[in-house]
């Protein structure tokens, strides 16, 4: 399968199971704003996944390499998979039994689509981030060529990437009229942590090695919990 196929597969696997975790706990079809969340999340993916295909399908490919090497790392990014899975059915359970209405009333229509616009907004920011940063992957690691990035995002932030996800991760559940939906999702910010840590030691080893870093190798990941800290 070509890169272009694996794209369109992947981007269609997404959409249906996204319509499936939200709307199946729904009920029914007529959750507004699940759909407008659907949108707003993929619109802006699949318009960028398409430049990127034409302009630099190497990025692609980088991105699309979802297993991480470190076993530590494996079970935090399918705990985390599974996770998501659980926190993206609770806005429908919500919209379905009125959790939120019934404890706080109807949430305004302004706060509604201001949580879009900031979802989107996260979802431009970690576009941006792989605009800047063509070695911006879904795993952590380094490979030959890469070099510390300090222009663009990462002169504000030093992990972009995280906090562009982390301000999705919060409107989300606004974006889809569930605040009581919004203390779960905001613990979940906790088990970025180590990741975090893990990419800062990357930072530290790139930072020490100006030049090319292609005789790094991932097994300097493999350090005890407490030095990635």
């Amino acid at each position: 399968m070509n890169l272009g196929a694996k794209i369109a597969a992947g981007f269609l696997l997404g959409v249906i199971a996204a319509v499936a975790v939200l709307f199946i706990p729904a009920g029914t079809l007529k959750f507004w704003q699940a759909w407008a969340y659907i949108a707003v999340f993929f619109l802006p993916i699949l318009t960028t996944y398409l430049f990127f295909l034409k302009h630099d399908p190497q990025m692609l490919a980088r991105r699309l390499k979802s297993e991480e090497q470190v076993v530590e790392q494996k079970l935090l990014m399918r705990s985390a998979r599974l996770l998501s899975i659980a926190l993206f059915m609770l806005p429908g359970f919500d919209f379905r039994f009125g959790w939120s209405r019934g404890l706080l009333g109807t949430q305004p229509m302004w706060l509604t689509w201001f949580s879009l616009s900031m979802a989107m907004a996260g979802i431009l920011a970690a576009l941006w981030v792989m605009n800047m940063n063509r070695f911006a992957g879904a795993t952590i690691g380094v490979e030959a060529g890469q070099r510390v990035i300090s222009t663009g995002p990462y002169s504000i932030v030093r992990h972009p990437m995280y906090a562009a996800g982390m301000v999705l991760w919060l409107f989300t559940p606004l974006a889809m009229a569930s605040p009581i939906s919004l203390p779960a999702f905001a613990l979940v910010i906790q088990r970025r942590k180590s990741p975090l840590r893990a990419a800062s030691r990357l930072l530290r080893l790139l930072s020490a090695h100006p030049l090319p870093v292609d005789s790094l190798r991932l097994v300097k990941l493999r350090q005890p919990a407490r030095e990635l800290r």
